[in-house]
Order: C-alpha cells, then sequence, then structure tokens
C-alpha cells in the first residue's frame, strides 16, 4: 500500500514527517558538522517559520500523536512473563527461624 501526502508519494518515516510538516526535519534538528554559521542561519530560518506560522507546533504535535496512534501495537507491546520458581524452595512466609 502506497500512502500519499499532498501527491508526493511517501516511502520513508522521514518523508512522512518532512511532507506533514512541510518542512525537513534538518532545521529543525540540525545536521552533524554543522559550523556556528550554519547552525545560525538554520535557527534564523526555524524562528521566521515558526512567526509566520503560529499553529506551526499545534502541527507538530498532531502529526506526533497520529504516528504514535497508528504504531501504538508495536510501540505498546508488552507483555507479562510468567512468574517463575525455583525448584525445591519454599515461598518465605516471615517469621524467625527456631
Amino acid at each position: 500500500m502506497r500512502t500519499y501526502i499532498g501527491g508526493h508519494q511517501v516511502v520513508s518515516d522521514t518523508d512522512f514527517v518532512e511532507l506533514a510538516l512541510g518542512t525537513p526535519l534538518d532545521l529543525w534538528l540540525g545536521v552533524e558538522g554543522e559550523s556556528e554559521m550554519e547552525c545560525a542561519a538554520r535557527l534564523d530560518a526555524a524562528r521566521d517559520i515558526l512567526a509566520d506560522n503560529p499553529d506551526f507546533p499545534d502541527r507538530v504535535s498532531q502529526v506526533a500523536a497520529e504516528a504514535i496512534e497508528v504504531h501504538a501495537p508495536e510501540l505498546f507491546n508488552v507483555t507479562l512473563l510468567p512468574a517463575r520458581r525455583s525448584a525445591g524452595r519454599r515461598p518465605y512466609r516471615g517469621g524467625v527461624a527456631a
């Protein structure tokens, strides 16, 4: 099954987030080895986007919530293990040995 957002095909999780938000993740997370000047320019661009789109944090939260909802079965697939008892040991009953 193929997924499309705004006419663009999503081929990875990163594509999904970038297309849903309309910005590349590197803008918000940075890139390894970027210079101070590159970091300053990236953060300046991010501030401009936030100033122009005051609803952006809400959209980010919505995308995150939808991703959690879709992947909740895998994220929260917790299975309780049965309690094991060692052979030959009696459970502690408290008290003092005589």
